[in-house]
């Protein structure tokens, strides 16, 4: 036997423990990535023009195929799809009728809530309210306040218009759309 040094032998043996561990990791075949598929075979990765994987370990998980998605079990039809032709009965022709109606409805009220809205506004001078005329930042900010609601108001009325001549036609100008100036183009025009 060797005649060894303490310290000697204890390299001598970290070296033998440490060869022992890493003979496992540098007897790895290659991996060899074939696009999604991983493969160790370097003849299917060769004719099938694959790339070698260089370093880190490579962990595969195969997950779970997705299954056919049953159709529930009602009595109901299923429902037409968006592109589906446009029903001419006469109860869908009912139903756009009250459709419109609802819409005019909610349109003659927006115009009442515009008129009033520009008439609380009376174009940025509204008349000061109680502390207001020893307070002007609260006149400011009611003013600005009401400037909101007019913007509101108008923006209602110009998508329930929109709504409406969506629909077919253009809507009829409401007694409070005549008293606020808004008019609507009439339908030749529009055409």
């Amino acid at each position: 036997m060797l005649n060894m040094t303490p310290a000697a032998s204890i390299r001598w043996l970290t070296l033998a423990i440490t060869s022992a561990f890493l003979s496992p990791v540098l007897a790895q075949e290659r991996i060899y990535r074939c696009g999604n598929e991983y493969t160790n075979n370097a003849v299917v990765a060769k004719s099938r023009g694959c790339k070698v994987m260089e370093g880190g370990n490579i962990t595969i998980v195969q997950g779970t195929s997705p299954q056919a998605a049953t159709a529930p079990r009602t009595s109901a039809a299923p429902a037409a799809p968006r592109s589906a032709p446009r029903n001419d009965s006469a109860e869908q022709r009912s139903r756009d009728s009250d459709a419109r109606q609802i819409l005019e409805a909610e349109l003659r009220k927006a115009e009442d809530r515009l008129v009033q809205s520009q008439k609380a506004y009376a174009n940025g001078q509204p008349e000061k309210e109680g502390i207001e005329s020893r307070n002007h930042q609260r006149y400011l900010d009611r003013v600005a306040e009401l400037k909101a609601a007019l913007t509101r108001a108008e923006s209602d009325v110009s998508g329930l218009r929109r709504e409406l001549s969506r629909m077919g036609g253009v809507p009829s100008v409401s007694p409070g759309a005549a008293a606020s100036g808004t008019q609507t183009a009439p339908e030749s025009a529009a055409k």
